[in-house]
């Protein structure tokens, strides 16, 4: 899908005689709504330095858009600004500011509807409801931009990327931040989320449903309101991630509900309230990730099965783990556990012992919440000294028989 987009971007760049249209205060065409009418398929518009009003205008043609120093392109809070709907166009360095707000449309500072091969590259926007929307699109690229939501609380404001529809979609380098969701994904598939930064958003910093076979590499997501939901999905692939920061009453790193044939490898989960919660996940395959000073490390709910967690490390975590019945089906092998006490007769770097990260404080305190004011009292030091000698108070089900004995690198 990247060559064909590469494929058409090349074709129209040598084979059609474009020109350039050029936009400011003292050149021939001074709006920028003049400018879309003069311009023709194929030709570039160049944008001067400058404030321009952009209430809800249309591109309808095959166009490239180059700002120079970030020209504003200003909604003046009237309407959406500014709306693509044709293939090939290209919106290159532009500042767009001040769209509406409402609760019956979903104003946009910038959508794209039922396009292909759509770059919007270097673009900043500011006091958006939504910041990019993009719906019933293909083959679109959003890189290296930045979005800042409007100031109007988490109730009023929109996603920062928002996807409806969509398939294969590149997004890229983005910085997200004072949104509701940082990313949204809804019915979006093939998609590439790589190297963004969502950070202080009011609900999540990643959050999509019904979104299969899309990968999510090397972000970081850190102090959102309540992490990242990843929700009825298959195929989900996520490496290199960090997600950091989420503390709160219902906050997570990671919220993973009926999820299926998905690899979470080589992640991060720091300072999180919990690091990952899954519920009715199947075939999830968790591989070298972190799980560090997190108030609970890992939540499996009782409806997962056939998931597998293998070398994994968990340190520094309040609970390494909890659950809410029997696991049946599932695998805990290899995993690095500070916890763990026991040892290494043979010296094959493998415990002679299993480890089970489910203690009975940690099942009390889900039970009874204002159990966590005996933290680290001497009745529970007792109990947990006890509870080693006598483990079948706790979910047998849940257990490494292979726990590692050092800390397992990353990469």
């Amino acid at each position: 899908m990247k060559l064909r987009c590469l494929f058409y971007t090349l074709f129209f760049s040598l084979f059609c005689k474009a020109t350039t249209v050029t936009l400011c205060k003292d050149c021939p065409v001074q709006n920028f709504k003049q400018a879309l009418q003069v311009i023709k398929p194929y030709d570039t518009l160049v944008i001067k330095k400058g404030t321009y009003t952009c209430i809800n205008e249309t591109i309808y043609k095959p166009i490239t858009i180059i700002g120079e120093s970030l020209p504003i392109l200003d909604g003046k809070q009237m309407d959406e600004i500014l709306v693509v709907m044709s293939n090939d166009v290209h919106l290159f360095g532009l500042a767009i500011a001040n769209s509406k707000c409402g609760s019956m449309k979903d104003y946009a500072g910038l959508r794209v509807f039922k396009a292909r091969n759509v770059i919007i590259e270097n673009c900043q926007l500011t006091n958006t409801f939504f910041g990019i929307y993009l719906s019933d699109s293909k083959c679109i690229t959003v890189k290296n931009c930045s979005g800042k939501g409007a100031h109007y609380g988490k109730s009023d404001t929109g996603n920062g990327i928002h996807l409806w529809k969509c398939d294969s979609i590149s997004i890229t380098g983005n910085h997200l931040e004072g949104h509701r969701d940082g990313i949204y994904l809804e019915f979006a598939k093939h998609c590439t989320i790589e190297s963004n930064l969502c950070e202080r958003n009011f609900r999540y910093g990643l959050h999509f449903m019904f979104s299969d076979n899309d990968t999510y590499s090397n972000n970081t997501f850190t102090g959102n309101g309540t992490g990242v939901a990843v929700m009825y999905s298959k195929g989900v692939h996520m490496f290199n991630n960090k997600f950091l920061n989420n503390w709160g009453d219902a906050a997570y790193g990671l919220l993973l509900k009926d999820m299926s044939n998905g690899i979470i490898k080589n992640n991060i989960f720091q300072n999180n309230t919990i690091g990952v919660t899954m519920e009715g996940g199947t075939n999830m395959r968790f591989e070298k990730n972190d799980f560090v000073q997190n108030g609970y490390g890992l939540k499996v709910m009782a409806n997962c099965r056939l998931d597998t967690f293998v070398l994994n490390n968990f340190s520094g975590n309040t609970f390494d783990a909890s659950t809410n019945g029997e696991l049946k089906e599932n695998l805990f092998e290899k995993n690095y556990w500070d916890k763990y006490e026991g040892y290494d007769l043979n010296r094959d770097a493998i415990g002679d012992i299993p480890y089970r990260p489910v203690s009975l404080y940690s099942v009390l305190v889900d039970q009874m919440p204002y159990a966590i004011m005996l933290m680290r009292s001497f009745t529970i030091d007792l109990l947990n000294k006890a509870e080693k000698n006598i483990p079948s108070i706790v979910p047998e089900t849940f257990i490494d028989n292979k726990p590692i004995m050092k800390m397992i690198k990353r990469r």
